[in-house]
This record gives C-alpha cells, structure tokens and sequence, in this order.
C-alpha cells in the first residue's frame, strides 16, 4: 500500500518504563520485492510498500538507555546498536517495524530485551566514529553466530520539514514495533519528536547481515539518511 505514515507520533506515553536517546544515527535503505521480503514474515503481518516495493534498513547508532527521571541504567549505559528491520502492517492495520536482528554491544541489554520485548538481539562487536562530515559504522556479530557490517556514510545540510516528503516518513516515521514469541503476539511503542534528518551519502557499504537474516544480498549502494539523535519514550510491552 503505498502511502505513508505522519512525521508526528499519533499517540503519548504517559508512563513510559525506559528513556532512549537514539545519536548519530543513519538510515540505510534497499529496494527488494515485496514478496521476497513477506516469506519471512509470520503470517499476522504483511509487509508495507512504497513505491510498489518492500524496503529494508539497516540502522547503526548510538543508544543511551535510562529510567525515567533517572540517569543511565546500571550495567547498561550507552552501547552501541545496528538493527535489520522492514515495515509492516498488522491485521488491524496498525503500520510498524518488524525487526530481524538488532545487534548491540551491552550484553546486558542483549538478554533484557530478548526477555521482555522478545526481540532477536544479538551480542556484537561495534564501533561508531564521527569524523567532520563522515559517520563510520563497523558490526562484527559474537553470538549468535557470525556476521559482519561496514559502513561509511557523507553528511549533508539538513531537511528543511517542508523538504521531508512522504519517503522519508515512510522510512522513519515508525511508532510501534512487532515480535512474536510461544505463539503470541507483542508490540512496542516508541514516542519522540519528529525527526531532524540530514541528507546522506553513502560512500562505501559492506553488509553480511541482511543476508543472514535470509535475504539476498542487498545490490548498490543504499538510500541514506543521517539524524543527530531523538529523546524516546519507551511504552511497556504489551500482548497483542
């Protein structure tokens, strides 16, 4: 269905159970079939297109977790995070993010989140260094099993709001993540503002990652997209 969801978040998390901060972060986009990508989808979740297409991501950053009115979590503080994600739509028509990986650095966010939000963390080797106008991402997967991403990306000036059109907001403005475990069904949500997005130049990407997820490898160089970062409100998971 190709259209696209508002740059605003439609609704407000009064309680959340976790902050976010999301830094130095960048959006790495393929094309692929819509029905390459929906074989790997459970069967509640269809997959969203634009363009006629399936896109999916791949986005390194910077992530700080704390408790709300706290500071950063002990054990947990700020790691580094490169997620695998494609757009969907559940059977009440709710548009949100499935994920097939996340890696990141703290352990301890690893095994939190697959517990509670069900999520297919992974525990991996990372760096994310910012020099001048050039972001540079590595990924090296320590478990489960072995995987690797490269990345190298230009910034450049900043989207005017009036600039972001309906791409854009297809690819980022995301509210609601989907995952499944023993037969149920979970969402999340995510509150922040909208977006400040930079246009981006990707310069050199090398990725293992989509493929592991079961895709074939990602062709060209991606559709980039580069944000400084988003305060994030964290809902608690919920069923269904």
């Amino acid at each position: 269905m190709d259209d696209a969801p508002g740059a605003e978040c439609p609704f407000e998390i009064a309680r959340p159970v976790m902050e976010h901060r999301w830094d130095e972060l960048t959006f790495l986009h393929w094309r692929y079939p819509a029905e390459t990508v929906q074989r790997l989808l459970p069967p509640s979740l269809t997959v969203d297109t634009f363009d006629g297409t399936a896109w999916m991501g791949l986005v390194p950053f910077l992530m700080t977790v704390s408790l709300p009115g706290r500071g950063p979590l002990p054990g947990v503080g700020q790691f580094c995070e490169t997620n695998v994600r494609t757009y969907v739509r559940d059977e009440q028509g709710r548009r949100g993010i499935w994920f097939f990986s996340l890696d990141a650095t703290g352990l301890s966010a690893v095994l939190t989140a697959r517990a509670t939000y069900r999520l297919p963390y992974c525990w991996s080797q990372m760096r994310v260094i910012h020099d001048g106008d050039l972001m540079r991402y590595d990924c090296r997967r320590r478990w489960p099993g072995p995987a690797r991403s490269h990345a190298v990306v230009r910034i450049g000036e900043q989207y005017a709001p009036e600039e972001l059109g309906p791409l854009e907001h297809f690819l980022t403005a995301r509210w609601i993540l989907f995952s499944r475990a023993r037969g149920y069904h979970r969402t999340g949500r995510a509150q922040h503002a909208p977006w400040v997005l930079h246009r981006a130049e990707s310069l050199a990407v090398q990725d293992g990652l989509l493929e592991v997820a079961g895709l074939p490898a990602p062709e060209g160089l991606p559709l980039a997209h580069f944000s400084p970062g988003v305060q994030v409100r964290i809902g608690r998971p919920e069923r269904g």
